[in-house]
Order: C-alpha cells, then sequence, then structure tokens
C-alpha cells in the first residue's frame, strides 16, 4: 500500500440503515418528553433531531416503532434506554446520536395516541406550501358553500 493512500474504519459495530421515524425522547430526570425524528438506526445507536435540550453523557429512553430491517422479524414498538454520545448544535434543534442500551418491547400504541405523536414530530419540520394550490374541503364545507 502507498503512502497516499488512507484506509477508512468502520468504527460501528452494527450496520445503520437510513430511517425517518417519530421518536418520543424522555431524558433522565426530566418530567416533559420530547420527540424527534431519526436520520439512522441500528441495533446498537440512534441518530435524530430534536428541539428537546439534551446533553452529553445523559441517559435518556427512546420510544420508537422499531423497523423489521433491525428486529429481523416483525415491525415492534420498543422503549430503548440510552447514553448520549454526541450533540450537534444546529438552529432550531439538535442532532443527537444515542448509543442504545437494550429494548423493551411494548404493546401496540392505538392509533389516536400514534397520530398525536405525528402532529407534534411535523411540527419539528419545515414544510413548503404551495400557495396557489387551493385548499381541499370536505362534503360539509362544499355544501356549506352551495348554500
Amino acid at each position: 500500500m502507498s503512502d497516499d493512500q488512507v484506509v477508512q474504519v468502520e468504527r460501528r459495530a452494527a450496520h445503520r440503515f437510513d430511517f425517518h421515524l417519530p421518536v418520543a425522547i424522555q431524558a433522565e430526570g426530566a418530567e416533559r418528553e420530547g420527540f424527534g425524528v431519526t436520520q439512522n438506526l441500528s441495533a446498537r445507536g440512534a441518530f435524530f433531531y430534536t428541539d428537546l435540550p439534551l446533553a452529553l453523557g445523559m441517559g435518556v429512553k427512546l420510544t420508537l416503532v422499531m423497523p423489521s430491517e433491525i428486529t429481523l422479524a416483525e415491525n415492534m414498538r420498543v422503549r430503548c434506554p440510552g447514553k448520549v454520545m454526541r450533540i450537534a448544535a444546529m438552529t432550531n434543534k439538535s442532532a443527537v446520536a444515542v448509543s442504545l442500551e437494550g429494548y423493551e418491547f411494548l404493546p401496540q400504541a392505538d392509533s389516536a395516541e400514534r397520530s398525536a405523536s405525528f402532529a407534534r414530530i411535523s411540527a419539528l419540520h419545515e414544510h413548503a406550501h404551495d400557495d396557489q394550490t387551493p385548499a381541499r374541503e370536505g362534503p360539509r364545507q362544499a355544501a356549506a358553500r352551495q348554500a
């Protein structure tokens, strides 16, 4: 091997998958639960964006639906205790890397609970809106407009 060749060694112990999934975050000692969106996941770690203030070394519990690519079975709702390993501050949120220390398998949440979480998570992201696209109206709005 010549001097101008660089060898990069993969330090991760598990393969990472690019998944953009909602995640609930409970920081150690905090009363408030935060929410975020994953950038990638593995069996041993998660990288996500959140507006919840976290600190390096802090213990956290992440709750999410772990995809079948990671569980090697079906999608499963899990709570994972972990430790914050890296934080990169951004304008309105932080990018956070957490090392997962285990899994607690949870019963599937009802659809109303999941819908509420998605609405809160959706608020973390900017959405492109086309002002020229008319809003969709339901049957009641159409009937009211015609009356």
